[in-house]
């Protein structure tokens, strides 16, 4: 449900919660159990740029958090939305909420809170430095930016019917960041008969020209084995909370991260990755980065759909390795 505030802006209503946003700031209400009324304030930009994490991720694995209060946490068939709820100080004190909805009721609303909120010139998957303003009335909108379409390849990008492009094939330009990568491509000689087996790129290269931050800008599927390079610059748009164990490889430049506790933001630990490090966030942990420059990451997940439940039932560990 939605209705036009005075800023030009749609208004929104999700179970107890509703969505309101001005010039400035995205203002997220509730009622708490025992009936006192209850908001928090984030700037637009920050709400966008999780909110459309949240959205093209499909909820992602676990916990998706907006900020220290508001989140969501993928049950994979459904999605809870949450107030506080892994806030230790707001769970303490009582003024917390968290629903219950089906995953694709979420989706639609959120996805129209991005349409709608999401002004002309403005990019919430780009770097700051790559994009306009977030700020102001309503005008326009830029649909095309938040609904890009994955391309997807049955084979290793460039083999014969993998369907998709390298990023330099389709034209997509070198980014400002990464003017020094190589853009040289491996030299193959497959045995004869083998032509259309044998297959290399440059990976460097093609993550050199990803238009997007802090989103897998290409993907490897081998059963459950996930891995997703990423080129990051700024801040994570959200602070991740894990219910499997995430395995990152810097692969330039450097991030550094925050880590807490996932149920309570308690912290747990500052890690700066330079290139060549490696690096796993536990499935009891969330997790935010900063990149002051911007790095390309390898980030590996076990995509298992089973996986979070035998964590949860104590059939599979926490961590990545025990001594």
């Amino acid at each position: 449900m939605s209705t036009t505030n005075q800023h030009g802006y749609q208004d929104f209503k999700l179970g107890s919660f509703s969505f309101r946003r001005d010039e400035y700031f995205a203002h997220i209400s509730w009622t708490t159990k025992a009936g006192k009324p209850m908001s928090h304030t984030m700037d637009a930009a920050n709400f966008l740029r999780a909110l459309m994490r949240d959205v093209a991720w499909g909820f992602f694995y676990g916990w998706v958090n907006f900020d220290n209060v508001i989140g969501t946490v993928n049950h994979y068939q459904s999605v809870d939305l949450y107030a506080g709820s892994y806030n230790g100080t707001m769970k303490e004190a009582g003024i917390d909420l968290l629903e219950n909805f089906p995953t694709e009721e979420i989706r639609s609303t959120f996805a129209a809170i991005l349409d709608d909120w999401t002004n002309e010139g403005f990019d919430p998957f780009a770097a700051p430095l790559e994009t306009g303003s977030p700020h102001g009335r309503k005008h326009g909108n830029n649909t095309a930016r938040i609904t890009r379409a994955r391309e997807l390849a049955k084979r290793c990008v460039g083999l014969k019917d993998d369907l998709a492009l390298r990023t330099d094939e389709r034209g997509a330009p070198v980014n400002r960041a990464f003017a020094d990568v190589p853009q040289e491509q491996p030299e193959l000689h497959p045995e004869p008969g083998f032509e259309n087996e044998v297959h290399a790129f440059n990976l460097f290269g093609f993550l050199s020209r990803s238009q997007v931050t802090w989103n897998p800008s290409f993907t490897s599927v081998v059963k459950h084995s996930y891995m997703c390079p990423t080129t990051e610059e700024h801040i994570l748009p959200i602070i991740h909370g894990n219910d499997r164990v995430e395995w990152f490889f810097q692969m330039t430049d450097e991030i550094h991260w925050d880590c807490g506790d996932k149920n309570t933001g308690k912290p747990l630990a500052r890690v700066i990755m330079k290139a060549g490090d490696m690096a796993a966030m536990p499935a009891y942990c969330r997790h935010q980065g900063y990149s002051p420059k911007r790095s390309m990451l390898l980030v590996w997940e076990n995509g298992s759909p089973s996986l979070v439940y035998e964590i949860q039932n104590g059939l599979s560990p926490e961590v990545p390795v025990q001594f």
